[in-house]
């Protein structure tokens, strides 16, 4: 990989695309192309034909995407399915025929099945039922992977499709209406603190297990794949799919209670186990990207005061 060549990440203001550019940056990369929504609406064909046939960047991360936690799945599946699936096409297409040298594209952990062997090889892909609250999702992501394998079957097109864990980090999205379980607690435990209040309601049972992976350690894999030859990673990974995460987990409650004390919220918890649970345990195997040469540095806790402390310069006084 050239750090010479032109680099575009597609969803550059999320959690995702941020940490990728504040990655290149650090590396030195001099040619980082990034556009808004308002410059670049990636589920118009046309436009995204024109941008790539304009730019035709070398190096393409794509982590574009719609996402959120159970609710907003569970509310807008059509969106979720819809949208994803046009971007990707789009991209994807565009990206291979304007010659882009390489494509990364960020699946998801969810598109396992829901009662998938622990820890999760990605060979068990597709080898029973989803979880019912994000199945629009998923099948949106699998499908994007089922894409960028049919593409370097058929065209020979470098394509790695990596499945990152739960993640977490600077930028995350803390709408309690649409945030993952992480960044939903840290905001829900900042304003209880904020107000004095004596407790926290909290979705679910809080035995569910779930493997978190700060945003930062996430770049690092992605640039740090991008790096490798197509025969290194197809050595590993025949079908070009790489898992993504730690490779250990944590219940809700003990996630909970961590986050609790990272802000300072002595109050009570309170789980309502009324509402979903989601998926019981989603651990993923990391193998596969630990024998290229890969591992996360970043601890639970120490990732979880860092994203507080970026919430709180950011955030922190919003209603």
């Amino acid at each position: 990989m050239d750090k010479d060549k032109k680099f575009y990440v597609a969803g550059h203001l999320g959690l995702v695309g941020s940490a990728l550019v504040r990655k290149l940056q650090f590396d030195g990369v001099k040619q980082i192309v990034t556009r808004t929504r308002q410059e670049l609406e990636l589920t118009d064909r046309n436009e995204v034909d024109n941008f790539f046939a304009a730019e035709r960047p070398d190096y393409v991360f794509l982590a574009a995407a719609k996402v959120g936690g159970i609710l907003a799945n569970s509310t807008f599946p059509a969106d979720f399915i819809r949208d994803n699936l046009v971007v990707q096409t789009n991209m994807i297409d565009a990206a291979y025929r304007n010659g882009t040298t390489k494509l990364l594209f960020l699946g998801s952990s969810c598109i396992y099945p829901k009662l998938a062997p622990q820890p999760i090889k990605e060979e068990y892909l597709l080898t029973s039922p989803l979880e019912p609250t994000n199945e629009s999702y998923a099948i949106a992501k699998i499908a994007g992977v089922k894409m960028c394998q049919a593409y370097r079957q058929q065209y020979g097109f470098d394509v790695i499709s990596v499945m990152p864990t739960n993640l977490y980090g600077p930028h995350d999205n803390f709408d309690l209406a649409g945030s993952h379980v992480l960044p939903a607690l840290l905001r829900k435990f900042h304003e209880a603190k904020k107000d004095n209040r004596n407790s926290v309601e909290i979705w679910g049972t809080g035995v569910p297990k779930r493997e978190f992976l700060h945003v930062d350690d996430l770049a690092e894999a992605c640039v740090f794949l991008m790096h490798r030859s197509t025969h290194t990673v197809t050595e590993v990974a025949p079908d070009s799919v790489i898992n993504i995460g730690v490779g250990e987990d944590i219940s809700i409650r003990e996630l909970a209670e961590m986050i609790a004390d990272v802000v300072g919220f002595r109050g009570g918890l309170e789980f309502d186990g009324s509402k979903p649970d989601g998926t019981p345990r989603k651990l993923l195997d990391v193998s596969r990207i630990n024998r290229l040469g890969w591992t996360a540095t970043i601890s639970l806790k120490d990732g979880i005061n860092r994203t507080y402390r970026w919430f709180q310069e950011n955030l922190g006084n919003a209603s």
